[in-house]
């Protein structure tokens, strides 16, 4: 974990996405227990409570769930509701305005499909 202490986002938010980005790329499995909050604010020198709030972010996401005594837990279904959020996310964000571009440029829903088979077919990181 890495946290920008200048940045304009909260250091909480700042926990939640890296916690949540650990579950989607599979550094936490569902089941898996997460770092405390001590253990995550000691390392990185950051007050508790600020921590707990961030994880409060993916309790309320119905990512993980506190166990009594034992701590906080991936929840089953976790990486899938993950997926699930950043497909949504992609399309509201991004290929909407992609179509609404492609319109305003005259494209055909066919050009656009070639445009972007041309665009997998150039890039390098896909592969």
């Amino acid at each position: 974990m890495q946290f920008n202490f200048d940045s304009t986002e909260p250091i909480y938010q700042q926990v939640a996405a890296q916690l949540e980005e650990a579950i989607f790329t599979g550094g936490f499995n569902e089941d898996d227990q997460v770092p405390s909050t001590t253990e995550i604010s000691k390392q990185f020198h950051i007050n508790p409570a600020t921590v707990l709030k961030g994880m409060n972010l993916l309790v309320a996401k119905d990512l993980i769930e506190k166990k009594r005594g034992l701590g906080m837990f991936v929840k089953q279904g976790a990486k899938d509701k993950i997926m699930h959020q950043r497909r949504e996310s992609f399309y509201s964000d991004y290929v909407l305005n992609l179509v609404q571009e492609a319109q305003k440029l005259g494209l055909t829903q066919d050009k656009l499909e070639q445009l972007i088979s041309r665009g997998y077919q150039n890039d390098d990181t896909t592969r």
